[in-house]
């Protein structure tokens, strides 16, 4: 999922530290829709695009996905992925990115495009932005000569898997995610040696 760190980073402690924002959509009122600019990331954007993952990616929502995303996920992506990182602004407000990569296998000719990531603030969305940054990076990569694409969800995320599947997506196959942490792990062998000593020395006793 994350792509390999190119040589020099484009962030530093201190512009990953911006003030937080909050995004609210406008008001239509029968007017026409806010002017929504679908462009390229730049290093400038760095910082709001993973402020903006981290309001959207939340621990009781995508669990899955709030442990994977960082700001060096971020970073990393665009170092090596620049040609393929989009951004949705309004007012220069950052209120959307799509973040992918291209795989390419040894053997084959063909080329796969990864959609990483795909997301808009939750004030936007129902309003066509994420078919358009959808549509920016899939036609991008098309252009290089991707001729399949990939994208992977939590299984309980029926907006995404709903909105994929308009798009054309299918095969939907379900993972199986996982989780290992050494610390505890240690902690159950220490009470199971606590315990198989402290029985050890009941039956001392009573056989004494």
């Amino acid at each position: 999922m994350r792509a390999s760190d190119s040589a020099g980073r484009y962030t530093t402690e201190k512009n990953m530290q911006t003030d937080s924002y909050e995004l609210h959509a406008p008001e239509e009122n029968g007017r026409r829709k806010p002017d929504i600019d679908i462009r390229d990331m730049g290093v400038d954007d760095i910082p709001a695009v993973f402020h903006l993952g981290e309001k959207v990616f939340t621990a009781d929502k995508t669990p899955t996905l709030y442990r994977t995303w960082d700001e060096f996920e971020v970073v990393s992506m665009f170092n090596a992925d620049t040609d393929y990182c989009f951004v949705a602004e309004l007012e220069g407000q950052i209120i959307g990115f799509a973040l992918g990569n291209i795989v390419e296998k040894k053997r084959s000719a063909w080329k796969y495009g990864y959609i990483v990531w795909l997301v808009v603030s939750p004030a936007f969305q129902r309003m066509g932005v994420a078919s358009r940054l959808f549509n920016k990076l899939t036609d991008k990569m098309v252009e290089d000569g991707v001729r399949l694409f990939l994208v992977d969800t939590e299984a309980d995320n029926h907006p995404a898997i709903e909105f994929f599947g308009s798009k054309g997506f299918g095969n939907t196959q379900q993972h199986m995610y996982m989780t290992y942490n050494p610390a505890n792990v240690e902690q159950q062998k220490e009470k199971k040696r606590g315990s198989r000593g402290k029985k050890n020395g009941n039956d001392h006793r009573r056989n004494g």
